[in-house]
């Protein structure tokens, strides 16, 4: 297992503490998994993608280290910056 940090946005902003793919590893070369492409079964054209995940890595395999809090938006007040002046 070999861990790092990272910044996580859903479901709430955290970092968490998440396993990465073994660098090393043959079947995947430290990438975690393989991408299988795949065609529609009646035209045989491409439909999209799918992603599966290599036997060296767990991706449901994280903590949360530290809740980050939301910071509030700013208000707008509806005021023109730039009142009624040419934009030159």
């Amino acid at each position: 297992m070999r861990l790092r940090i990272r910044h996580s946005t859903w479901p709430r902003l955290a970092l968490i503490l998440t396993d990465t793919p073994t660098p090393a590893c043959p079947d995947c070369g430290g990438e975690g998994g393989h991408h299988h492409d795949y065609g529609d079964y009646e035209t045989g054209e491409y439909a999209g993608t799918e992603w599966e995940p290599c036997h060296c890595w767990d991706e449901t395999r994280r903590w949360v280290v530290l809740p980050l809090p939301r910071l509030p938006r700013p208000q707008r007040t509806g005021i023109d910056p730039w009142g009624d002046e040419p934009p030159f």
